[in-house]
Parts: structure tokens; sequence; C-alpha cells
């Protein structure tokens, strides 16, 4: 279990501490709007009122040496950029914020953040990519070269293994998992000698120009 800090509670900052809550972290959320900690504060460990861009409000609720924290201030890019030195005040290293431009996304990486998140983005060229290949179930971009997918097992690789595929030295992508569709079982480090079937799809990781060649296989 990890000890979360969550500042800004908007629609992307509620999901994720609801989320990383269910998932058994200790969530600390923080926002000044009093009608928004209601409404979520049965849904994590911790939910105050406050401003998280000062860090003595940070020390009050036990943020300091926290293993993570999100900013996710919306619009107001000036608290973002407070809330994320308030937190590294408080020494928390592993810090992602929420951004809405380039600019934002290049004064918080200069300022320290672990990670700078466009949602709206990220989902945007996961739909691109879903409508260009037409057969994605899903697509995750991870950062400027690295993408996850989720596909069909393309009619050219029915009954064959993934040890005879060899699609790190053909395509250098890797299939992390195999999703038996039949009976709905996720199949982690998937056994590269058992037969792919058309019931199967797969979990890709790779380039985004080597997953767009593997999705438009037939």
């Amino acid at each position: 279990m990890k000890r979360i800090i969550v500042v800004g509670l908007g629609n992307f900052g509620a999901v994720i501490a609801e989320q990383l809550h269910k998932l058994g972290h200790d969530v600390v959320a923080i926002d000044p709007r009093p009608e928004v900690i209601d409404a979520i504060g049965h849904k994590v460990s911790k939910a105050v009122v406050g401003d998280a861009t000062k860090r003595e409000v940070l020390e009050e609720v036990g943020a300091r040496g926290a293993d993570a924290a999100v900013v996710s201030t919306g619009e107001n890019l000036a608290a973002s950029i407070l809330a994320l030195l308030a937190l590294r005040d408080v020494d928390i290293h592993n810090i992602y914020v929420k951004v809405r431009s380039d600019d934002h996304a290049r004064i918080a990486d200069s300022l320290g953040a672990a990670e700078s998140i466009f949602p709206e983005r990220e989902s945007a060229l996961g739909l691109a990519s879903r409508l260009t290949s037409g057969r994605l179930l899903q697509y995750v971009q991870l950062g400027k070269e690295f993408g996850l997918q989720e596909m069909p097992v393309p009619d050219r690789w029915y009954g064959k293994t993934l040890r005879e595929l060899t699609l790190p030295q053909r395509y250098r992508v890797h299939v992390v998992a195999v999703h038996d569709m039949l009976q709905d079982v996720m199949l982690p480090v998937p056994d590269p000698d058992r037969p792919l079937t058309p019931s199967d799809a797969l979990l890709v990781a790779g380039e985004p120009e080597a997953l767009e060649r593997v999705a438009n296989l037939r």
C-alpha cells in the first residue's frame, strides 16, 4: 500500500483518487471546495478542504514523505505550479501533473514533475488510432515513443505460436498478455508455445509506428 496525495478533484482528479483507493492505497484528497470534498469523502482514506499550494496545509494532512502525488487543478496554471512546489517542499519526489498545454508541461517538467499528463490528448490519440486501424480494441499512448494496444489476432497468425512468429525481431513489438475472449481470461506472461486462436486478443507493446503496422495486418 502506498500513500498518495491527490490535489484537485475535478473529473480527472476524482477518478484517480477513487480508483487508487479501490486498489488498496492510502489516498489523501485535497480541494478548496467543501461540496467536492463532501462528495468524495467516503471514497478515499482522507478528504480535506484546503489550499494545497500551502506547505503548512500539506504538513497538517500528513503529506510529508508520501510515495507519490497527483496534481489536477484544471485550468489554474498558477495553482498547479505552486502545488507542485509545495509538494516538493514536503519531500514528495514522484509528482504527476495534469497539464493543459505544452508550456504548462515544460514548466512542470523543469520544476521536477515525474510526468506531465495530457488526459485529453492521450484520449484523442487512442481514439484516432482505433478509428484509423478499424481493428484495435484499446490503445494507450505511454509517452512519445511507447504505446500499448489490444488487438485481435491477425488471420495469418492463427494456429501459430509467439515463438514461431518472432514478433520482436520481425515487427519490433512484444506481446505482454493474451486475452482469451471466450473465457474472458487474461493470460499475462503468455506461453510462447501456445497456438493463437481466432478468439484471442493480444496486448501488444512497442513504438507507435510498429504498433500501427501490426494493427493493420490481416
